[in-house]
């Protein structure tokens, strides 16, 4: 390679970040923060300007940002923008150059970019993260990477910028494997977490009561940490659109079929996310899905969580 990613040297690698959302907006900026020369392409251009301010070089394109950069992330909402992005760029990217993607992909597309990458010379790495908006605003993310373990480890200095553990996990595609399955424990954890206060709540005890007892109970969980308080306070997290959870559990039902995997339990969990997009449309937030629960059992949790407590007041 013509670069390094040594920061004490002068041949540093050019950076290209595609998709600058909730996630990929602070994983840049601490790419940018880092010193790195960095490139970014996003549709919405209040966010471009945020970066191009924080010292990032703007471009009109993804194919533009990505066209003489050594390695180029994409962070974006799925297989979709994945496949019709990264085909642009790889006609454009010399060989050499590595594309490492940050978003949730599926297998199908999985394959076809590699193939594609292959034909070009370009590395590829698949590096979805988890740790949500928060961890990605602090840079204390997982990253959960598939690929050559060569280029892996030529690209981890970049890669610590955004996250506190890096984990390579396999060849191409077991990163998107990895982050779909711990990902839609979320969504059933959400579930199982709404069910559980709910019947406390029925049954007595005072909501915030039992979500603390949850939260210090063998029950506990980052979901219980993060999206109880949520849905107590009926904000139901509008950090990350409800369509997208949708998504994610359609992918991992794609998943579950492509590798002989049974799971009734997150199929019903899929199904229900899909109602609630229905129900409260794409852009809502995602734990308002979990509402569904609540209206079949008469009892709003936040309802009663703010009447409880104006009561003890």
């Amino acid at each position: 390679m013509a670069w390094s990613t040594d920061m004490s040297a002068p041949e540093r690698p050019r950076i290209a970040f595609v998709g600058l959302g909730n996630m990929g907006g602070h994983m840049a900026r601490h790419i940018i923060n880092a010193g790195y020369e960095t490139v970014i392409a996003d549709l919405d251009p209040a966010k471009v300007r945020a970066l191009v301010d924080a010292g990032a070089t703007a471009a009109d394109s993804a194919v533009d940002a990505a066209r003489n950069a050594d390695i180029v992330f994409t962070s974006l909402p799925g297989p979709k923008q994945v496949r019709h992005v990264g085909l642009d760029m790889l006609a454009i990217m010399p060989p050499g150059a590595t594309w490492i993607d940050l978003s949730t992909n599926d297998l199908t597309c999985a394959r076809e970019i590699a193939a594609v990458a292959a034909t070009a010379g370009v590395d590829l790495l698949d590096a979805p993260v988890t740790g949500g908006a928060e961890g990605a605003e602090a840079g204390t993310l997982t990253v959960l990477v598939g690929g050559d373990a060569t280029t892996y480890e030529r690209c981890r200095p970049v890669l610590t910028c955004i996250g506190e553990r890096i984990d390579l996990l396999g060849p191409h595609g077991a990163g998107y494997v990895a982050k779909i399955a711990q990902v839609s424990l979320c969504y059933l954890h959400s579930v199982c977490l709404t069910e559980a206060l709910l019947l406390g709540v029925k049954g007595g005890v005072e909501p915030n009561k039992m979500l603390d007892i949850v939260r210090s109970s063998t029950g506990r969980s980052y979901v219980a940490d993060l999206y109880g308080p949520e849905i107590l306070n009926g904000g139901y997290d509008d950090t990350f659109a409800l369509e997208l959870a949708a998504k994610d559990l359609r992918l991992a039902m794609d998943l579950a079929a492509d590798v002989g995997a049974e799971l009734p339990f997150m199929g019903d969990v899929s199904a229900f996310y899909d109602r609630a997009v229905e129900d409260f449309g794409p852009e809502a937030p995602h734990l308002i899905a979990v509402q569904n629960i609540e209206r079949r059992n008469d009892l709003i949790l936040h309802e009663v969580a703010t009447s409880t407590s104006e009561e003890t007041q």
